[in-house]
């Protein structure tokens, strides 16, 4: 059976810290818009306080999250066990989204190594920590993480993963600005 929780607990943060995937859920508020499920790999969460985690988000060629946070905040992140005892545990809470060059960046980046093509911190005030069973969940094995996003940028450099974003991320899937879109529009308008 599953238990609820309002803070990671001291097993809790040794369960997160083994795992190589997470999961993030989001969904707009409009009925219509796209719920979103997002794979995360790489070593880019950190465990802020027993109620505070954060990532450093990588470049994809969706930006659903940050526009999902920026209009309401609802998130869900998911770690399972495939390896070792079952487990599946869910961090709730309300997120935000940290842009480089803003003086938050630059407090929270020190929590990371920094990975080329990284383009926003999402950082989550938690609710509600839940577990459960995870007894259906099949073993997989992990034999590395892909080098293709670091790849990808290094042949973008800086100005190509800027025009990326601008044209990837700047608004979701429903239409929504993100973030980023929001300030490339305001550094549009202060050109003007």
């Amino acid at each position: 059976m599953g238990k609820l929780f309002s803070e990671i607990l001291p097993e809790h943060e040794a369960f997160i810290q083994k795992q190589r995937i997470f999961f993030v859920g989001s969904a707009p508020l409009d009925e219509e818009g796209h719920v979103n499920l997002s794979p995360k790999g790489h070593d880019v969460l950190r465990i802020l306080s027993p109620t505070e985690v954060a990532y450093l988000d990588l470049t994809g060629s969706g930006n659903e999250t940050s526009a999902h946070l920026d209009e309401n905040g609802r998130i869900t992140i998911m770690f399972t066990a495939f390896e070792g005892p079952p487990m599946i545990l869910r961090l709730y809470g309300k997120g935000r989204v940290i842009l480089p060059e803003t003086p938050e960046w630059e407090q929270m980046v020190r929590h990371f190594e920094l990975i080329l093509g990284a383009r926003q911190i999402i950082a989550v005030t938690l609710h509600a920590v839940k577990t459960s069973c995870g007894f259906s969940v099949p073993f997989f094995s992990y034999t590395g993480e892909r080098d293709t996003l670091k790849k990808w940028a290094e042949v973008k450099c800086d100005d190509g993963l800027l025009a990326y974003h601008r044209e990837k991320n700047s608004e979701s899937m429903d239409g929504r600005m993100t973030p980023i879109g929001r300030r490339f529009s305001e550094s549009a308008d202060a050109i003007d």
